[in-house]
C-alpha cells in the first residue's frame, strides 16, 4: 500500500470513498479550465475514477488520492505516472502532476505536493527526469513549477496550448549550505 506524507498533505492509494470528492472535483468549471477543459458529468467522471485511478491505484507510477491532514479531507490528487511517448513509457522518467479542489489553492499545496513527489521521485524511484505540462495562461501552475526547479522546455502549440518542462535528477538537489 502507498503512502507518502509532507507537513500538510497525505498521498494515498485511491479508494470507491472518495469517487463522491473527486466526481464533485471534476465537475467545477474553474478546476477543470486549465486540466482538460470543459466540466465532467458525474457518470463521465465516476468511469474516469473506477477505470484509471482504482485501476491503477497499486501501481509505482500512479496519481494519489490528496488528503488534507488538517481536516482529513480528500482535496484532489497529485503525483508522478509515466510518461509516453510513441513506443512506450521512457524507463527512468515520469510525469508531475496535481489537481486540488478550489477552496485549497493559493495556499501552497501544490508546491507542498510537487515537493513531496519530485522528492519520492528522484530518491525513492531513482528517476533520472520528470516532465511538467502547464496550460497557457495558468500562471498559478507555472509558478509552482519555477519553485520546484522545473526548467521550460517548449510551448506546444495547438486546439489547447501548453508550456513543456524538466527536472533532471542532477538538477533536482539543494545546493550545500553556505553555497
Amino acid at each position: 500500500m502507498f503512502v507518502l506524507e509532507s507537513e500538510r498533505l497525505l498521498f494515498r492509494e485511491h479508494q470507491p470513498g472518495d469517487m463522491e470528492a473527486y466526481c464533485t472535483l471534476e465537475a467545477d468549471p474553474e478546476v477543470r479550465r486549465y486540466v482538460g477543459g470543459a466540466p465532467r458529468p458525474h457518470e463521465v467522471a465516476a468511469r474516469k475514477f473506477r477505470d484509471t485511478l482504482l485501476k491503477n491505484a497499486s501501481r509505482e507510477l500512479a496519481l494519489r488520492a490528496t488528503i488534507f491532514k488538517p481536516e482529513g479531507r480528500y482535496i484532489g490528487y497529485s503525483g508522478l505516472y509515466p510518461n509516453f511517448r510513441p513506443g512506450g513509457s521512457v524507463p527512468g522518467e515520469a510525469v508531475l502532476a496535481f489537481c486540488f479542489a478550489r477552496e485549497y489553492w493559493g495556499r501552497g499545496l501544490a508546491t507542498e505536493a510537487g515537493r513531496a513527489f519530485v522528492n519520492f521521485g528522484f530518491d525513492q524511484l531513482r528517476l533520472k527526469r520528470i516532465v511538467a505540462v502547464a496550460e497557457v495562461g495558468n500562471a498559478a501552475s507555472i509558478r509552482v513549477l519555477e519553485k520546484l526547479g522545473f526548467v521550460y522546455t517548449e510551448t506546444e502549440i495547438g486546439v489547447r496550448s501548453f508550456y513543456k518542462f524538466e527536472l533532471l535528477e542532477s538538477s533536482s538537489k539543494e545546493p550545500a549550505a553556505g553555497a
